[in-house]
């Protein structure tokens, strides 16, 4: 791919809100974690992080709609906590303390909703 990581990454971000329509709707949240060649990383958040449909969601929903907007090459990785699906130890972030500390509220909350409504 001839674009760089920080390029990939910034054409991400803003396309990511007309992406994120279709999480939303399902009350989940897409969170970008960074890029590395042509590779992108997210964490679906909310009620999409563990779902059994996340991995679909990630190819036929973030992915085919980011290739269509961005470039048709693009690959989107979401992290879930599974040993295929890793951040490298080295990619591009504009911010990585930042976005690691929305995912820790986002999914604090979540947490907490789950034992408030499952009790």
């Amino acid at each position: 791919m001839i674009f760089s990581d920080k390029e990939i990454y910034e054409a991400v971000k803003n396309n990511l809100p007309s992406v994120n329509s279709y999480v939303s709707s399902h009350g989940g949240d897409i969170t970008l974690l960074g890029a590395k060649n042509g590779v992108v990383y997210i964490e679906l958040v909310g009620t999409c992080k563990g779902c059994a449909m996340s991995l679909m969601t990630t190819k036929m929903v973030v992915q085919k709609q980011l290739r269509e907007l961005i470039h048709p090459e693009l690959t989107i990785v979401n992290i879930d906590g599974s040993s295929e699906n890793v951040l490298p130890d080295e990619y591009y972030c504009e911010n990585e303390n930042k976005l690691h500390n929305e995912i820790v509220v986002k999914n604090n909350i979540f947490d907490k909703m789950k034992t408030f409504l499952f009790q």
